[in-house]
Order: structure tokens, then C-alpha cells, then sequence
């Protein structure tokens, strides 16, 4: 796995609840999953979306695992805090999974491939626990369908630093183009993958809100000291780019990004 490139901070944590909560409907609202049905959930983190998934599926039953015991503590403590009882939590390595062979009738991963340095086998390693003709649903983003205005040097210098950090790390902020082909990589024939693309401007102040002052700059500010250390910016730069990019989100300003959500299921015998 690649190192986190966004930090573990409690402001990173409240990012990625910020960012879960304002792309709910965008994201999820296709994804229900059936009475009894017991669900895998990847790299769960702080349990951002596992709450989305629990409540949008109350009667199923979700195991949500992930490397990080802290993350973990998080991720228990707020779904306990939302009422939340179909969801037990795990510690465990996605590249050696402790359950068996055809386990759970459906997976759901979100924002996880990006960080691994081995996509595919990570793929390959939760296919194998997954129940022939279940699916599997994977969500990422890709760094370089973003666009936005006003663009300046300085705001393009300071979000192309968050993307080469990620890649310096061993992470691919681009990964949502690849979807597709790395579910095929894996073993999944005939994976569905569509685009879900989210536009911000003053008209949508909610959006504005939620997903560039909550979301995308604080994700872009994360990554500050690495891109100083990198290189990538100098702290005079970096500065201007990020006014900048608050400007987006001024009504002079607009945004618009892509993320990517594929739906594999594994053949039957």
C-alpha cells in the first residue's frame, strides 16, 4: 500500500465525512443492497461512507474492514453515534483477507484503489471472497478530469503538486480512467462503468459549499507540507494557489470533476 498522501489528521477525517455526506446522492443512490445480504466493505477508513451504506441498507449486513486500528475506533464510534447496528468492524490486510473463499454476496470499495501500489491484486484478493454472481462496486475519482475557473498558474501549480505527491508515494490520483481495464485485469468480464461528474457555481451554493470549501481545497491543503518538501511549490506559490482556488468557489468562479463507479460481477462456475 501507498502511503496516505491526505495525513491522518482529525481535519482529514471531517473532510472525508464532509466529502461522503455532500456526494451522497451523486455517488450512492443506486447502490442499495438486499435484506440479508452480507456485504464487504474495503478499507472503510473513518467510516464516512459506511454510514451512507448502512443506512441506505438497513437489513443488510456489512463487515467494514480496514489496516489503520484508529481509523477503525472512528469509523465504530460514529456509526454508534447514528443508531447504526448492521455494521461490525475488523482490522484486516486487503492483500490477505481472513475469510474464505466465496464469503460475501456483495463488495463495496470507495476511494481505495487510488492509495494501493497494486490495484489489480488487491482487486484479484477480494474477488476471491466474493460469492459467484455477486458484484463488486469500486468508486474513484481521477484528478485529471478537473476543471475550474478562474484558473491561474498558481492554482494549477498547487493541484498538480496533490497529484504528483500522490504518485511520488506510490498512489494514482488518476485512477478513476483506469477503472475499467483493472477490473478486467483482475478477472471481472464484463465490468459497467459510468461517469459521475458534479459541476459547482454560484447558482449552487450547496455544492459550492460542500464539495470546493469542504472537500477540494481542504484535500489540496493536506497535502502542503509534502509538495513544499517535494519540491513541487514554493511556499509563496503554494499560498496564491490556494486563494485561488478558493475563488472557485466565489461567484466569479466554477468547478467541475468526474469520479468513476464500476460494477464487476464474478462469474459463475
Amino acid at each position: 500500500m501507498a502511503d496516505y498522501v491526505h495525513g491522518y489528521s482529525d481535519r482529514e477525517a471531517q473532510r472525508l465525512c464532509d466529502q461522503a455526506q455532500g456526494l451522497a446522492e451523486l455517488l450512492h443512490h443506486d447502490t442499495r443492497y438486499p435484506s440479508g445480504s452480507l456485504v464487504l466493505e474495503a478499507g472503510c477508513g473513518v467510516g464516512a461512507q459506511t454510514v451512507l451504506l448502512a443506512r441506505n441498507s438497513p437489513r443488510a449486513r456489512f463487515t467494514s474492514i480496514d489496516l489503520s486500528a484508529d481509523s477503525l475506533a472512528q469509523a465504530e464510534r460514529r456509526c454508534r453515534q447514528e443508531g447504526l447496528t448492521n455494521v461490525a468492524f475488523q482490522r484486516a490486510d486487503l492483500f490477505d483477507l481472513p475469510f474464505p473463499d466465496n464469503h460475501f454476496d456483495f463488495i463495496f470499495l470507495c476511494f481505495v484503489l487510488e492509495h494501493l501500489t497494486r490495484p489489480a491484486e488487491a482487486l484479484r484478493a477480494l474477488m476471491r471472497v466474493l460469492k459467484p454472481g455477486g458484484t463488486l462496486t469500486s468508486i474513484e475519482g481521477d484528478h485529471g478530469s478537473c476543471y475550474f475557473a478562474p484558473e491561474t498558474p498558481e492554482s494549477l501549480t498547487a493541484w498538480r503538486a496533490l497529484v504528483s505527491a500522490q504518485a511520488r508515494l506510490g498512489g494514482d490520483s488518476l485512477i478513476g480512467r483506469r477503472l475499467y481495464p483493472l477490473l478486467r485485469q483482475a478477472g471481472f468480464p464484463s465490468p459497467r462503468v459510468s461517469p459521475r461528474m458534479v459541476y459547482s457555481d454560484n447558482s449552487r451554493p450547496v455544492l459550492e459549499e460542500s464539495f470546493v470549501r469542504l472537500t477540494i481545497i481542504p484535500m489540496v491543503e493536506g497535502v502542503r507540507d509534502l509538495a513544499l518538501e517535494m519540491k513541487l511549490a514554493t511556499p509563496e506559490s503554494w499560498e496564491q494557489g490556494i486563494q485561488d482556488l478558493h475563488r472557485t468557489a466565489s461567484p466569479e468562479g466554477t468547478f467541475c470533476y468526474c469520479f468513476f463507479k464500476g460494477v464487476a460481477e464474478k462469474p459463475k462456475p
